[in-house]
């Protein structure tokens, strides 16, 4: 059964901006009447971090997590040529072209860490961070949602970190990524043995193939390599693989973190 491909709305009406830093994400309403967090390609580290978003809100929905729909967000080249702000009308016209959304869960507060988390959810959402190496999901930030009595999993654009310096893949999907020390639910996670033996009975080579298709070829012309868009998403695709295969690595780093 393959992966559902996210869809394509086109962006309407920028809202505000919902924080202050580098990525400037957005709220925004498209065309399907719909309010989105808008993630955009112009900012930061730009399509590589909409990539991680991508492959990282795959990968959570794959596990059952709580994400909030991913969508694909057409930015016309006249958007927000009448915004005031000129740092923010930079932005939107850097970001022409097809960017990311997640849908706005109106309403949701910020996961408070003092709440108790069912052991093994927590499990899963570390061994997800510690898989796709999410260095942002900390008690400073936790990048999770309370909604609809719920836990919700938001903002893994801070993955695969590899892909910013792009070199040695089979080396970076072995890496037992220490920063899973810092995770907001580690101290929670006391079934990591479980969460990994599920991920690999729900994880395999079509699903990956699957998302890593999704990557659209105008996320994948980069001015730092001369790969052609299926070489790229061939490394994405080996990566998740061989990460997969070597779970063990990442697994007992965070287990001797939490120890």
């Amino acid at each position: 059964m393959s992966t559902t491909i996210p869809r394509t709305v086109t962006v309407m009406r920028y809202i505000l901006p919902l924080r202050e830093g580098g990525s400037l994400p957005a709220l925004a309403e498209a065309d399907d009447d719909f309010k989105y967090v808008l993630k955009f390609r112009g900012a930061g580290h730009g399509v590589k971090m909409l990539i991680s978003e991508l492959l990282g809100g795959k990968i959570a929905e794959k596990l059952g997590l709580q994400i909030p729909e991913l969508v694909f967000a057409q930015l016309d080249v006249d958007f927000g040529r009448t915004e005031a702000d000129e740092e923010i009308q930079d932005l939107l016209k850097f970001s022409e072209g097809l960017n990311l959304g997640l849908h706005f869960l109106s309403g949701a507060i910020a996961y408070d860490s003092s709440i108790k988390t069912d052991p093994l959810l927590a499990s899963k959402i570390v061994w997800l961070d510690a898989f796709i190496t999410n260095i942002d999901r900390t008690f400073k930030n936790t990048n999770l949602l309370w909604w609809h009595k719920e836990l919700w999993v938001i903002d893994n654009g801070a993955s695969f970190y590899f892909h910013h310096s792009w070199q040695n893949f089979d080396t970076a999907a072995k890496t037992p990524f220490k920063y899973i020390k810092d995770h907001v639910l580690l101290a929670q996670a006391s079934e990591l043995d479980k969460a990994d033996a599920f991920a690999k009975t729900i994880l395999n080579e079509d699903f990956f193939r699957d998302i890593v298709n999704m990557i659209p070829d105008e996320w994948l012309q980069w001015r730092d390599t001369e790969e052609t868009p299926d070489e790229i998403r061939q490394i994405y695709f080996n990566f998740l693989n061989t990460r997969l295969a070597h779970s063990e690595i990442f697994l007992n780093e965070a287990k001797n973190a939490r120890g």
